[in-house]
């Protein structure tokens, strides 16, 4: 779901028109500057000739209020630090990760450790209501179909009724996906009008001008594809990073769990050529952010941040969760390889 954003970059459309915002993209960069390398389609706005027309949910989207808040802030960011815009997209990203998913990622463990500990409460509620049912079903005469689902509604109004007294509910551990993933989109959609150059001039300079010379390393050009596909395995790399770390962690995963497990690895693996395939300005939002979130997904396993987060202790956490870690990725990867061989 992530990748369907970018893929559509990928598909070109009969209908579409180049918009020149300003009249410094229709000549070339003074100095003899390199034009951007990316393919004619990716710098071709998505607005179709009608609003009806192909390509105008991604108009709207793209010229909406949250995309134009997220323009303003990588421009206010790029102003204010007086940084490069590489340098700019890096503080953005650590701003909105420290100030935002952060706190709400340290909500959601905190939400998850409080269901963990009914776990024992909610088994002993389970054993003794399936014994009360089996008695009235006994009494009564109902078939087991209809001494099933007594069973389940009543377990379901007692096991809301806890999550109610103990205020933690599950659902409210899923607030982390409901901001990052807009945020996520939002960014990069506004880092793609800044690229093509559908949006923004400043000091009479394209931001799209200022892109083709605001990298690093061997990325200067950030409206350009990286060409090594350094950035897009690095992103990819990351992602896998995250997923093994929670599934190292996730002992006795449900079948349902482990197919969840795999999907989002391959999602992981695709990734690397999407972001091949947009401008590195993107994929350096990705790695960042992606980064951010291992950082943020270790710095949570510690037992001194948790107790600075008042999360709730559970029977699963560890004096030493990243001695634990390293040997369930010892175990799993290099032993298993040394048995192989």
């Amino acid at each position: 779901m992530l990748c369907r954003l970018s893929v559509r970059w990928l598909r070109p459309r009969p209908a579409l028109q180049v918009r020149v915002l300003d009249p410094l993209l229709a000549r070339a960069p003074a100095g003899g500057a390199k034009s951007s390398a990316l393919p004619v389609w990716a710098v071709a706005s998505v607005s179709a000739v009608g609003p009806s027309g192909a390509g105008g949910w991604y108009e709207a989207l793209a010229t909406s209020a949250p995309v134009q808040g997220a323009e303003d802030m990588l421009l206010f960011a790029h102003t204010a630090s007086g940084l490069p815009w590489w340098g700019s997209i890096l503080l953005t990203t650590v701003v909105l990760r420290g100030a935002v998913t952060l706190p709400l990622a340290a909500y959601q463990h905190y939400i998850l450790a409080k269901v963990e500990n009914l776990q024992p409460e909610i088994k002993n509620i389970a054993r003794h209501l399936n014994q009360e049912v089996a008695v009235r079903a006994h009494q009564l005469g109902w078939s087991k179909r209809v001494a099933r689902l007594t069973y389940l509604k009543t377990m379901r109004r007692l096991v809301s009724e806890l999550y109610v007294r103990d205020n933690c509910h599950p659902f409210k551990a899923t607030v982390l996906v409901w901001i990052q993933l807009p945020m996520w989109i939002f960014m990069s959609v506004a880092l793609r009008n800044f690229s093509t150059g559908a949006a923004h001039s400043e000091a009479g300079f394209s931001v799209q001008e200022q892109l083709t010379a605001g990298g690093v390393l061997w990325f200067h050009d950030l409206t350009a594809l990286d060409s090594t596909w350094i950035l897009p395995v690095s992103v990819g790399v990351i992602n896998l990073l995250i997923v093994e770390i929670f599934a190292l962690q996730k002992l006795g995963k449900s079948r349902f769990q482990t197919y969840i497990t795999h999907f989002v690895r391959a999602i992981s693996v695709l990734m690397i050529p999407v972001a091949a395939t947009v401008p590195s300005s993107i994929v350096l939002y990705w790695l960042c952010s992606s980064f951010m979130g291992l950082s943020q997904n270790l710095l949570l396993r510690s037992p001194g941040f948790r107790q600075l987060c008042r999360i709730p202790l559970t029977k699963l956490d560890s004096d030493t969760p990243y001695k634990d870690l390293l040997a369930a990725f010892h175990s799993k990867f290099i032993s298993r390889k040394s048995r192989t061989f």
